[in-house]
């Protein structure tokens, strides 16, 4: 790890083509999640082509040309204070000697804001009004948890020249238009990407990918990622599961210490021999070629990235509809995604999977479709549009404030 950089550096490269970017994530690992892979992929897309410096608690990856910088966590157990913590050390960390700081993280610095969730005024004040909302505003000015979230993103989201505001779809986009109107003229939409497999996937690799992760090689494999696995719609998908053939397995990819809340329904379902728990996996590509079908009934996702993983690697997917997830405002049902209007309907959820897995021309015009779909999102188009916005922030930086003498 290097050292942080003195807070009295300047930029290096400013006017130039290339530029000094610090980026901000508490958690730089591809196990952290999907917001984690969208900051790897952009930095690994454009690190040949900038100095980019990461700033992160957590950090398991290495790549060419890339900066690590190891930010302590003194107070890691409580998540708010933690947040604070990590807010404070990278603005001071990041205050000068950089052209851009773009940060995934709720801080109030930052000129790229990339939002990977729901705004935390959205959910405690969405739809709530009268007595209610009055409520909900005692309950926030008694918790200093509350109180300190929405401060950050309120200092987030605010009006400042060069800043812009990134997110992952265009559902989210509304969302932060009502949460926050003022920020709405700085808002782009960057979707998640892929970079697609070099290799297609045959039976051989299959057979492969299974012997490799301890899966079944014989019948079918439904495969579920995740790191929240109860707001991604596990209970559901294993409800649906119990529906299914005996020789239908499902594999559970995500956070480990997450398997010990379901032990109890895998039992009480029967399907202690058929739902594998595989953890949290550094490459999940063998995953993705193991499986002959992706099931996503999240709750509550602003893309969902997994969702376009498994298709770039020819998977059918199963998928919660527009309101519940970002990436199915941009998918077709019955064209390249079966998408559920409930996803807690496990019935429904049941019917799309077996139609999937016992109609073998639906899987592959799906797969087809899932393959060129995903075409249409790669790392290195999606990194070109972040790269623009660098430049855009570098552009209105550099403008006189208004009122300001010439």
């Amino acid at each position: 790890m290097t050292p942080p950089l003195s807070s009295s550096a300047e930029p290096s490269n400013k006017g130039k083509g290339r530029l000094r970017i610090a980026v901000l994530n508490r958690t730089f690992s591809a196990t952290g999640g999907g917001a984690e892979r969208y900051s790897i992929a952009l930095v690994e897309q454009l690190a040949a082509r900038h100095e980019i410096h990461v700033f992160a608690q957590e950090i398991d990856h290495q790549w060419p040309g890339v900066t690590y910088h190891r930010v302590d966590a003194p107070l890691r157990k409580s998540r708010w204070i933690n947040q604070l913590w990590f807010a404070t050390r990278t603005w001071l960390l990041t205050r000068r000697g950089f052209d851009v700081v773009h940060s995934h993280e709720n801080t109030w610095h930052g000129d790229i804001q990339t939002v990977h969730v729901l705004p935390v005024k959205y959910n405690l004040f969405h739809e709530r009004s009268g007595w209610r909302r009055v409520l909900r505003w005692i309950k926030v000015a008694s918790s200093p948890r509350l109180l300190a979230y929405l401060s950050l993103e309120h200092w987030r989201y605010a009006t400042r020249q060069g800043r812009q505001v990134v997110v992952t779809s265009e559902s989210l986009r509304a969302i932060m238009e009502s949460s926050y109107p003022a920020c709405t003229a700085a808002i782009s939409v960057i979707t998640p990407g892929i970079t697609m497999p070099q290799l297609p996937v045959t039976p051989q690799r299959k057979n492969e990918a299974r012997a490799l992760l301890g899966l079944p090689c014989a019948g079918r494999c439904i495969l579920f990622v995740a790191n929240d696995y109860r707001k991604k719609g596990l209970p559901t998908l294993l409800e649906a599961l119990a529906r299914l053939p005996v020789d239908v397995a499902l594999a559970v990819v995500g956070n480990p210490s997450q398997q010990a809340g379901f032990t109890a329904q895998v039992k009480a379902l029967n399907l202690e021999k058929r739902v594998f728990f595989l953890g949290s996996l550094k490459n999940i590509a063998p995953a993705y070629e193991a499986a002959d079908c992706l099931a996503h009934p999240t709750l509550e996702d602003t893309f969902a990235m997994v969702v376009l993983e498994a298709m770039s690697h020819g998977l059918a997917v199963v998928v919660s509809g527009p309101r519940y997830c970002g990436v199915s405002e941009l998918l077709r049902h019955g064209v390249n995604a079966a998408i559920l209007d409930n996803p807690k309907d496990a019935a429904q959820l049941h019917q799309a999977l077996e139609r999937i897995l016992t109609q073998t021309a639906v899987q592959n015009d799906l797969s087809q479709a899932a393959t060129a779909f995903a075409g249409d999102y790669q790392w290195s188009e999606l990194a070109r549009k972040q790269e623009l916005l660098y430049f855009s922030v570098l552009a209105q930086k550099a403008r006189p404030l208004p009122g300001a003498a010439h």
